[in-house]
């Protein structure tokens, strides 16, 4: 039997293809073919998305010279990091041809038994600010079996209209199980019922991700993954450095990041973005899958909250109970060195992980 997987899996983002990757490996872990669907749309593609990013910045709209040296600053690197992920997702992925627009995929679907929404933000707008119907499979038949695995909204709140687009979508669902606790609540109060799952990268434990993982030079260091813009962050992130007398690496898939302080690597493999972490003498985060990964290999953290779309971080650090590791303050240098025991965190993700395969078991099982 074949399942077929829709998912952010070609954003430009570590996480976005990690969770890609745990979900095939999971899936094929329980016996089932599975190929995730390369749905690119047109606007989204490396070479398109500093343009469509653009058009959502009101500060440069109407006004031509800052929109060329936008696009004369950040464009070059957007196509190198795009390449970079490109020849990643081509080398850890089974994808389908490419599609790049729902059109498509409603004349041509992939043929398959399961049709599935993978895990990350797949609920949310999409890079223009819309949302894409094609992430709650509305290029499916009625007779066609549709489940939600680890599923995301990224926030809670949102307009009438948008409840309306969910609800229609998402009551077509065979099964569905979402990343957030809060998510199981949201979709509650709409008379669609869910069960929280943690996210597949987590559903696979270290000894998986052992075997992707790559050498690195670095021997002792501290680590910075940031996705948000946040000066503060980076200098807490320089101040943790400098009293652990240790170099700042800093790993990105954002080139501008290079200006931002630290020994910058940009875009490594995906097996060395994971040593990476796995090796930091601290971690300083704002994104929920260096989080995730954090936890897996059992690394010291500090997480600064990414603002209003912090749920997802915020679910996962109640989950294990390490809601201490969150900074609230941002001359709180002493918290990286306040020794971490994940014993309690092992021990709730090892039962989670039991659980959300059983449930990822039971969506498939139910296809046979």
């Amino acid at each position: 039997m074949k399942v077929a997987v829709i998912t952010r899996h070609a954003i430009t983002n570590y996480g976005s293809l990690l969770q890609a990757i745990a979900t095939q490996q999971l899936v094929e872990s329980l016996g089932y073919a599975c190929e995730v669907i390369d749905y690119i749309r047109e606007d989204e593609t490396y070479q398109n998305q500093e343009r469509t990013l653009l058009k959502c910045k009101p500060a440069f709209n109407g006004n031509a010279l800052k929109r060329a040296m936008y696009l004369a600053l950040r464009q070059h690197a957007s196509v190198k990091s795009g390449e970079k992920f490109e020849t990643m997702r081509k080398k850890y992925l089974h994808l389908t041809r490419w599609y790049s627009n729902l059109s498509q995929l409603e004349q041509d679907k992939p043929q398959a038994d399961v049709y599935m929404t993978g895990s990350d933000q797949v609920w949310g707008p999409v890079m223009d600010g819309t949302y894409d119907s094609a992430y709650c499979l509305s290029f499916t038949n009625d007779c066609d079996r549709r489940v939600a695995f680890a599923a995301s909204f990224g926030r809670t709140e949102f307009t009438e209209t948008i409840e309306a687009y969910y609800k229609k979508w998402l009551s077509r669902y065979h099964a569905i199980s979402v990343r957030e606790d809060s998510a199981v609540q949201l979709l509650a109060t709409w008379g669609i019922q869910a069960q929280q799952v943690v996210d597949p990268t987590l559903v696979l434990d270290h000894t998986y991700w052992d075997t992707l993982a790559l050498p690195i030079k670095e021997q002792k260091y501290i680590l910075i993954y940031q996705i948000g813009h946040n000066k503060k962050m980076d200098a807490y992130a320089k101040a943790v450095a400098k009293r652990a007398g240790l170099p700042l690496v800093r790993v990105s898939a954002s080139f501008h990041q290079c200006v931002r302080g630290g020994k910058f690597k940009f875009c490594p493999d995906i097996g060395e973005f994971l040593s990476y972490i796995k090796n930091a003498q601290c971690l300083i985060t704002d994104s929920f899958h260096g989080t995730a990964f954090a936890l897996n290999f059992n690394t010291p953290f500090v997480e600064v909250l990414p603002g209003e779309t912090s749920t997802r971080n915020m679910s996962i650090l109640r989950l294990t109970g390490l809601t201490d590791r969150i900074l609230k303050d941002e001359n709180d240098v002493d918290l990286a060195f306040k020794p971490i025991d994940f014993t309690h965190a092992n021990e709730v993700l090892s039962e989670k992980r039991k659980e959300s395969l059983s449930i990822l078991k039971d969506m498939l099982g139910e296809a046979k």
